[in-house]
Formats: structure tokens, C-alpha cells, sequence
């Protein structure tokens, strides 16, 4: 059986804050694609194939304003954060690249366009991660070690990423902890994500605010931090350049991490560190199977 998990100094809990940057590599009829992408604050999905100028608009401004607050405020606060890049918005987006790769965050792959990948067929998958990676690596001058995908996985996915080499994926809701999968007995480390903590919420959920956001952030910390005092625990919390980039919401981000630089015995880390160290700690163990 695998060794028990503990944190670096014994920390309770690990928290690892994801920085999704999709802008600029969204669904557009202007690439190609058969639509705009239906996702937007407007509140409006076009079923036409034509181009939504008013939610473009809204993706630029993650990369025009929210960038500089989320990664200056981050940076003010010595936070390090995985960064789940859509390869293609770090090529449109060359100056927050380099930013982001001179503050020290990880870049974590979001595939190369943010699009639905579990439509594509095997070889049109194997393709897609490919090319994100070709490009991420041009970049930002690293291999990811992670990837996430939009939403959903095809029955290849998992098969895939483990051909070609990643430490981690994070399609998984599953647990409150990485643990191990397996292909055909090789493993990949499975770091867990979390919708319920996502400022996304705040996009899709119009009368969900800011503040419901932060409570509830708050209160999903104190409980696995309780928790933390006998086992181990991991939280994450997902945000998005063009959310909580806005001036009326970054200041819940700010007094989440105050409110976390509080407490003791907590492990800020990208999910690259806490993938490597769960592997050093409870190395994988073929006789326990596929997670």
C-alpha cells in the first residue's frame, strides 16, 4: 500500500489557486469555428454563425485590464499560482507570457484553443495536445507538466496525455487530494479540480456576487483547514482574468488571501509542486490498480 500523505512541514492544507487564461482562444467564426462562443457575461448565446463583437470584447478586457490586476495582486501578496493556459492566448498575448513566466507561476496546459476536445476523433486529440504543447513551450521556453481540459474528455484523453508525458491532469472532481491513475500500468498523478470555489460562477450565475464568492471561498478553507488537523487536505480555487479581473470583484480575491495569510500551516503551491511531491511521497503502486 502507498505511504501516508503529509504536506511539506506538516501543513494542514495545500491550496492551489488556478489562473485560467482562455482570451483569445475562445470559440470565434472569425477562426474558423461554427459559432461565437456561447460563454459570455452578456447573457446572450447567438445561435448564428456570426461574430459576437460585445463578448470579444469582454474576453480582450481579461487580457487588457484583468491580467495586470490578477498577477499584480498576486505578485504584491508573493503568491505563486498555476496558470491553465489555452496555448493559443499566450501566442496572442506574447508581453503577459513573459509576465507571467518571470513572476515564477506554473503553466499548466489548457489545451491549444479553448475548445471542446472530446468531439475530436483519437488522432485529432493526439494533434490537439500536441500542438499545445509545441506552443507553450515556445512561449513560455517550458514543457507543462499538467493539463486541463474544456470541461469534458473523450475516452482517449486520459490515454493520451499519458503518451505524451504529462506528471498530472486535472479533469477530475472526484476528492479533495491528488491520487494515481493508470494506463495500461503507467501512471499519471490525478490533481483534482473544483467547480464549486470558481469565479465562474459569477459569470454564469448572475445574482451569485462577488460576496457569496468570497464567503463561500472562505468557508470551503476553515472546514478543510479544520479537517487538515487530522488528515491532510487540498483546496482549489479557480479564477478567470476577465471575472475576477474586474474592479468590483478583485478585492474579494485580496481578502481571500488575507484571510488565508492568517492561519498556520498552509502550503501556497502550484499544482506542479504538490503533483511532484504527492508522487515522491506515496509512489505509485501497481497492485492498487487505476484510479
Amino acid at each position: 500500500m502507498t505511504a501516508p500523505l503529509a504536506w511539506p512541514g506538516n501543513a494542514r492544507l495545500a491550496l492551489s489557486i488556478v489562473v485560467n487564461v482562455e482570451e483569445g482562444a475562445e470559440m470565434s467564426v472569425q477562426d474558423g469555428d461554427r459559432g461565437p462562443e456561447p460563454v459570455d457575461e452578456l447573457g446572450l448565446s447567438l445561435k448564428k454563425p456570426i461574430r459576437n463583437f460585445g463578448n470579444e470584447s469582454n474576453y480582450r478586457y481579461g487580457i487588457k485590464a484583468g491580467a495586470p490586476r490578477v498577477f499584480g495582486l498576486l505578485r504584491t501578496h508573493g503568491v505563486k499560482a498555476t496558470v491553465t493556459a489555452a496555448a493559443l492566448s499566450l501566442e496572442r498575448a506574447p508581453d503577459l507570457a513573459a509576465a507571467i513566466v518571470a513572476d515564477g507561476h506554473e503553466i499548466c496546459c489548457h489545451g491549444h484553443r479553448w475548445v471542446h476536445q472530446f468531439q475530436m476523433d483519437e488522432q485529432a486529440e493526439r494533434t490537439f495536445i500536441q500542438n499545445a504543447v509545441t506552443s507553450l513551450e515556445q512561449s513560455t521556453g517550458a514543457r507543462p507538466a499538467g493539463w486541463l481540459s474544456r470541461y469534458l474528455t473523450s475516452a482517449n484523453t486520459r490515454r493520451l496525455l499519458v503518451d505524451a508525458g504529462f506528471l498530472y491532469h486535472m479533469d477530475d472532481y472526484s476528492d479533495d487530494l491528488p491520487f494515481w491513475s493508470s494506463e495500461d500500468g503507467r501512471p499519471i498523478v490525478v490533481m483534482p479540480y473544483a467547480l464549486d470555489t470558481n469565479d465562474m460562477k459569477l459569470w454564469t450565475t448572475p445574482a451569485y456576487t462577488p460576496a457569496d464568492w468570497l464567503q463561500y471561498a472562505i468557508d470551503t478553507f476553515d472546514w478543510l483547514y479544520r479537517e487538515g488537523e487530522t488528515a491532510p487536505k487540498m483546496m482549489s480555487l479557480g479564477l478567470h482574468l476577465r471575472v475576477i479581473g474586474r474592479p468590483g470583484r478583485i478585492g474579494y480575491l485580496e481578502r481571500f488571501i488575507e484571510h488565508v495569510r492568517r492561519h498556520d500551516d498552509v502550503w501556497i503551491a502550484t499544482r506542479k509542486e504538490i503533483a511532484t511531491h504527492f508522487s515522491a511521497v506515496c509512489p505509485f503502486d501497481q497492485r492498487e490498480g487505476s484510479g
